[in-house]
């Protein structure tokens, strides 16, 4: 009969791991004893922020989060199912990996692509395509610009070297993270629903296999060290930083997929946060059994490391399988065929506790149910009330900026903003062509990939403003649900489901919980007007260092479902002649916008674009249904930047380096102005002055028409033909409040080199040289990377 250890935990100890004494004092109740070092250690990674979310469960469980198409319900299994038709599933997740990144850029970033691959594959979905969502300080700042290069190169190593393409992705720059960068991926597979993997340990007596690389000490207490702030002292905790290698990766992945079609699976999950202490509690709680693990076994590939190191070790490319006694020569046949470890370290047992042995000694026994989410961990409601220093903030009237000096110089600067600026030096480093799905690649609204064998596609996007949820967290949070749906409508995708990251500062920072908690009821609403369900994702506090929290930043991955990629709508003007619409309610605002950060050297203050969900779905099932029937040339979202931005983005085509030159109608643009002049609550839609006035207001609010920022609004290019035929169309988008606006404001003109000629840019009340807005634009990020 094996010894227990018999040393006894402190108070202090476990203070020094993270638990404070209150949960000391409940986890000595469940034992019915004082916890050893090694039960400790595991209770205190799985009861970690990271892992348990203990402040943030309770809300999480707000979210809608079925729908017609769902397999599974959120949190549930590693990443979100959804059916797609044919017997096919997408299964797809975003989650962080900030506090690693922001210690070691290169290596945090790396594993980050690197876990959110293995979530998918050990579902038995084959990954298609990634994306990334990222948050930096101001490139001109030195350690930001390192933070991002470093990091960028990093994304781009492990996920070339798995040839998985990336399909799309955002940045964003303030100086809010400049020492606690962001870093959320997010990757997209599809399964077969007969060979769909679940990561429950079901039935007694099962074998416990762990499978792929060896154990070593890296990643120790990376959860802990993901739930808690950042420090001048973090740089010391290195070791919770995980080293990662794609070409094992790349054998790990094709073994799950080889495994999730034998026959005897029962379960599989990644070795993620908290290792190996993690996969075990939690497979096993999902099972309704225990497991036992004989730590003899695990491949170390470090000598002398003790059961706490091996249990709580976030090395990378592992994952636990759990099978049927009958099916253990046919999964070492498939590892021993790719050159991967296999090794048999337990089996399940109907008494449902973790039981740990090393060197004949029992080292650990825990109920399961105890450490895992939903189970025994900690679940709190932390204070919350809102900032009255951010109400100020929000209130502050943006008049003064409303009238431009010189609106081509605006623009320019606007042009070469890092926010707005060409994300082709970044994407250039990611390898998007690898494979056959590539439809639409990064770098535009979403990218478009292909469901594998057959027509249909995927449009996938990330997004998030995050000074709109700092300004106003329930309306900015469900912006960024609507705009990642614009984002997939106007490639003529329908949206079908989020998955979510949601990165906060401290929760115990009662005006940080109060932006948490506001923009989970934004998601929730946004999510149920849309009729799509938040299939799963993370949640990341304690983004903050000694600089002050980070922006508040939910970040939002999208998935569209397109029935027929031969009706992709593209981004950028198609054909001279065609007629220029901007479509939706047109309201723009100042407030948080990327212009008023320009003009008054980081400034964020004003009140952000007002959104009404009842338009957002009028305006995405009219882009959805008009690509449906072949309508549309090409489409836009406009966020960022406003109009102007929109239009020039509208008439570039960076990978040939040529322009569409355009030209707007002044007397309609001024009418629109019109329209929203002194009227903040824009009582009177753009159309219905278009149709009923011809006054010329004075006092122009230029800026605020051509870079203010809003919701519910795209630029259209329609053919001549198609004209008449789509505005009787539109007239089936009618709300009762009012009709649905799409006015015409110009035309498209001829496509030209952007260095051979002098195109010259017709924005209505001014003009821009083609070749001074290109160079703008592409040299934004020059010299960041």
């Amino acid at each position: 009969m094996p010894s227990r250890i018999r040393q006894e935990s402190s108070l202090h100890q476990a203070e020094e791991l993270g638990l404070n004494e209150e949960e000391y004092s409940q986890i000595c109740s469940i034992l019915e004893r004082k916890p050893n070092l090694i039960e400790l250690g595991i209770y205190s990674a799985l009861w970690s922020e990271h892992c348990s979310y203990k402040n943030s469960i309770l809300l999480l469980k707000t979210f809608p989060s079925e729908s017609e198409h769902s397999l599974a319900k959120a949190g549930e299994e590693n990443a979100g199912v959804l059916d797609i038709g044919d017997g096919l599933a997408v299964v797809f997740k975003i989650e962080s990996h900030n506090h690693p990144t922001a210690l070691e850029p290169y290596q945090g970033a790396a594993t980050g692509v690197g876990g959110i691959m293995r979530d998918i594959f050990t579902m038995g979905a084959r990954p298609i395509c990634s994306l990334n969502s990222l948050r930096f300080g101001h490139p001109s700042h030195a350690k930001s610009r390192s933070l991002f290069s470093r990091a960028v190169k990093g994304i781009g190593d492990y996920g070339n070297s798995l040839g998985i393409p990336v399909m799309g992705g955002e940045v964003f720059f303030d100086r809010s993270f400049r020492t606690n960068c962001l870093v959320n991926a997010m990757a997209v597979g599809i399964v077969r629903h007969e060979d769909l993997s679940r990561s429950s340990a079901e039935g007694v007596g099962n074998l416990v296999y762990l499978v792929g690389a060896r154990t070593g000490r890296d990643g120790i207490h990376g959860a802990s060290f993901a739930s808690a702030d950042l420090s001048s002292q973090s740089s010391s905790r290195r070791s919770a930083v995980q080293v990662g290698d794609p070409f094992s990766e790349k054998l790990l992945m094709e073994v799950a997929l080889e495994i999730s079609r034998m026959d005897g699976l029962i379960g599989m999950q990644d070795l993620g946060a908290a290792g190996l202490s993690c996969a075990s509690s939690e497979m096993s709680a999902k099972g309704k059994v225990g497991m036992e693990l004989n730590l003899d076994h695990v491949p170390l590939r470090e000598i002398g490391m003790s059961p706490f190191e091996i249990m709580l070790s976030e090395s990378q490319e592992r994952m636990l399988v759990v099978i049927e006694e009958e099916s253990k020569e046919a999964l070492q046949k498939i590892c021993s065929q790719w050159e991967v470890d296999s090794v048999l370290i337990g089996q399940t047992q109907k008494e449902r506790k973790l039981k740990v042995y090393h060197q004949e000694r029992l080292c650990a026994e825990i109920p399961v149910d105890s450490l895992v989410l939903g189970g025994g961990a900690p679940q709190y409601i932390p204070e919350r009330r809102p900032s009255p220093e951010i109400k100020t903030r929000r209130n502050r009237s943006l008049k003064s900026l409303e009238q431009s000096s010189c609106l081509q110089d605006d623009l320019l600067s606007l042009l070469s903003s890092p926010n707005i600026c060409s994300r082709r030096p970044i994407y250039e480093q990611y390898d998007s062509e690898v494979g056959i799905g590539r439809v639409v690649g990064p770098g535009r609204d979403s990218g478009v990939v292909r469901i594998p064998n057959t027509h249909r596609g995927l449009a996938v996007s990330t997004d998030c403003n995050p000074r709109y949820v700092f300004l106003d967290p329930y309306t900015g949070a469900s912006s960024a649900v609507c705009e990642a749906a614009r984002n997939v409508a106007v490639r003529g995708a329908k949206p079908i489901g989020i998955t979510n990251c949601l990165n906060f500062g401290n929760p115990m920072i009662p005006e940080n919980y109060y932006m948490f908690s506001e923009s989970i009821r934004g998601i929730s609403d946004a999510c149920l007007a849309l009729q799509i369900p938040v299939t799963g994702g993370n949640v990341s506090f304690y983004n903050e260092s000694e600089d002050g929290p980070i922006l508040p930043t939910p970040s939002i991955g999208m998935v569209g479902l397109i029935q027929d990629l031969k009706k992709v709508v593209p981004s950028c003007f198609q054909k001279s002649g065609s007629i220029i619409y901007l479509a939706g309610w047109f309201f723009p605002s100042l407030g948080g916008s990327e212009y008023l950060y320009d003009k008054k050297d980081g400034r964020i203050e004003g009140s952000p674009p007002s959104l009404s969900l009842e338009k957002e779905l009028s305006l995405i099932a009219f882009l959805t249904e008009s690509a449906e029937k072949r309508l549309l040339l090409s489409a836009h979202d406009l966020s960022l930047g406003g109009l102007a931005v929109s239009l020039l983005c509208s008439s570039l085509r960076e990978e040939t380096e040529t322009f569409f030159d355009f030209h707007l109608h002044s007397p309609t643009l001024e009418k629109i102005i019109f329209s929203f002049q002194d009227i903040p609550d824009a009582k009177k839609t753009a159309q219905e002055s278009v149709k009923g006035s011809s006054e010329t207001p004075s006092g122009r609010p230029d800026s605020l028409f051509y870079f203010g920022e809003t919701n519910s609004s795209a630029i259209l290019s329609v053919a001549p033909e198609k004209q008449k035929e789509l505005e009787d169309f539109s007239r089936g988008f009618d709300l009762s409040s009012s009709p649905f606006p799409l006015i015409p404001i110009g035309r498209v003109g001829s496509c030209e080199k952007i260095h051979s000629s002098e195109i010259q840019l017709d924005f209505g009340f001014f003009q821009l040289s083609a070749q001074d807005a290109s160079k703008a634009y592409m040299n934004g990020l020059k010299g960041a990377l």
